[in-house]
């Protein structure tokens, strides 16, 4: 059961992963990860800030607590001249302890001072590294972009995109149907020339008068071979009158119409 389990668990990872990088856009990330490094470098910034203020604190803490302890040796002095020397001596006193706290707030002070370099330079330093990123992730996502573009025109170009593909199939299909159509026209043409089909428009032609149309379209072949010839060899008027005359009403008889002669018997004997 653990097997099939750990299987499936496969399986599904596989093809969330393939899912993922189905709709994963590198420019997407790049613009992402970024925006991360923007947010990273801000907080750096603030950090900055917060030591700044923290050492500026203390400065002024070390300048009240430095004033108070100049203010106390004064009044030791002016109590010694007096001939106090139990106020003078408090005076002191007082000032020995803040001069401990002068020394604990100098120490951090320069604790604060070193944070605040270094966090600084840090600054600087990731400012430089998101400034590069910057630069190179245009960089990539320029060459991705014109990638993009020039995959998208190839396949156009060679059909195996999926909108050309669908273009290609409809033209395929109307090809197709096309000539299937023009192969019908055919065969109903042919079939009705044979008399095979009947004509319900009441136009066409029957048998006879087909094959007397083709034979009257041969005899004017052959006379008109006949007048060629005739001009050719350079013949009389009276020749090309008398083939003329064939040519228009048929009133004399020419030797070039024994095959119409001997055509029509064959029609009478149907």
């Amino acid at each position: 059961m653990s097997g099939v389990m750990k299987r499936m668990g496969m399986i599904f990872r596989a093809k969330a992963n393939k899912a993922l990088d189905r709709a994963e856009d590198p420019r997407e990330t790049l613009d992402y990860s970024y925006q991360k490094q923007l947010e990273l470098l801000q907080k750096v910034r603030r950090g900055v800030a917060d030591v700044a203020t923290s050492r500026k604190r203390l400065e002024l803490q070390l300048g009240q607590l430095q004033g108070q302890s100049s203010k106390l040796e004064d009044q030791g002095r002016k109590a010694l001249a007096l001939g106090r020397e139990d106020l003078a001596r408090e005076a002191l006193s007082r000032r020995a302890a803040l001069q401990q706290q002068v020394t604990d707030l100098e120490t951090q002070h320069q604790t604060l001072q070193g944070e605040e370099e270094k966090l600084t330079l840090a600054a600087q330093r990731l400012q430089a590294k998101v400034d590069a990123f910057r630069t190179k992730k245009e960089t990539i996502k320029a060459t991705y972009t014109a990638a993009q573009a020039q995959t998208r025109i190839g396949e156009a170009f060679s059909g195996i995109s999926e909108e050309m593909g669908d273009v290609g199939l409809a033209i395929q299909r109307a090809e197709d149907k096309t000539a299937q159509l023009q192969a019908r026209a055919g065969a109903i043409d042919e079939l009705l020339a044979s008399g095979a089909l009947d004509d319900q428009s009441g136009m066409a032609k029957d048998d006879i008068a087909a094959e007397l149309d083709r034979i009257s379209g041969g005899t004017d072949v052959e006379l008109e071979l006949q007048r060629m010839k005739a001009e050719l060899a350079g013949g009389s008027s009276s020749q090309q009158q008398a083939i003329e005359g064939g040519q228009e009403g048929g009133q004399t008889q020419q030797p070039q119409e024994q095959p119409q002669d001997s055509a029509r018997p064959r029609f009478d004997k149907q």
